[in-house]
């Protein structure tokens, strides 16, 4: 089992706590880590308890060097369970529930590399000050929105920025330092001022680098890249939601 320790000096306070963990006790899906157990110590402490994944979380995978994070199906496969775990939190339950710490170390690889989405609404269970101070990680590690720079609570078009980062994140390998002159990974900024495609993934996910998998032409790329690139607009109104993310991504299979 995977524990995870909330201090009593960060959380809100236990009758606020009971509900939220009630309903995020109640959520299951395929490609999100369920909570399994929730325990509130008599020092305010509370400790959330999850199953424990072997493999790699997808930063991991995505540094590792084996080829496997350069195949194209590995890529889509990863790519689109978690765009199904998004999807299920903002339209597929009764009340739409925000993830607001979407990174790639969230993400667990379970069996034949289907992505398994942590942490979701862990942010509803934070005092202000503590929930400020997780959404300043996310932002020095390159995944947060530009427009919470202003605004306090996170939002479903907040994931999608984190969202679009993580793609483009598989999509070349590279670490999401965010430029925050055009809110990109730092690493792609030249390429994508001067339209350099190639410079924006890893060479071997093209055609006749898949070891015998289903070749992938660069219009795919292109179409992939673009589709991250929608995700990380800078006005979140034109931002695509989960729905249409989730149909472009299974179209490009």
């Amino acid at each position: 089992m995977l524990l995870r320790f909330l201090r009593p000096t960060c959380t809100v306070k236990l009758d606020q706590v009971v509900p939220l963990i009630q309903a995020l006790g109640s959520i299951r899906h395929p490609n999100l880590v369920p909570l399994c157990a929730f325990y509130a110590g008599p020092r305010g402490e509370k400790l959330l308890v999850y199953p424990f994944y072997s493999n790699r979380n997808l930063a991991q995978f995505i540094r590792d060097e084996d080829g496997e994070s350069h195949k194209w199906q590995v890529i889509h496969r990863i790519s689109t369970g978690i765009a199904r775990a998004v999807d299920f939190l903002h339209k597929g339950m009764q009340k739409p529930l925000i993830h607001g710490n979407l990174k790639s170390k969230n993400i667990f690889l379970g069996h034949d590399y289907q992505p398994r989405v942590s942490d979701s609404g862990i942010h509803l269970l934070l005092n202000p000050t503590a929930a400020h101070e997780m959404l300043e990680g996310s932002a020095a590690e390159g995944y947060k929105a530009p427009e919470l720079i202003k605004m306090k609570d996170t939002s479903e078009q907040a994931d999608i920025y984190s969202l679009g980062v993580i793609l483009l994140e598989m999509l070349s390998g590279k670490e999401p330092v965010i430029d925050q002159d055009l809110y990109l990974p730092s690493s792609m900024r030249a390429a994508v001022l001067d339209h350099r495609l190639s410079d924006l993934y890893h060479p071997d996910i093209l055609l006749g680098k898949n070891n015998g998998q289903k070749p992938v032409s660069e219009e795919i790329i292109l179409k992939f890249f673009q589709l991250a690139m929608s995700c990380c607009s800078p006005s979140p109104s034109l931002r695509p939601d989960s729905k249409e993310i989730l149909k472009k991504l299974e179209e490009l299979a």
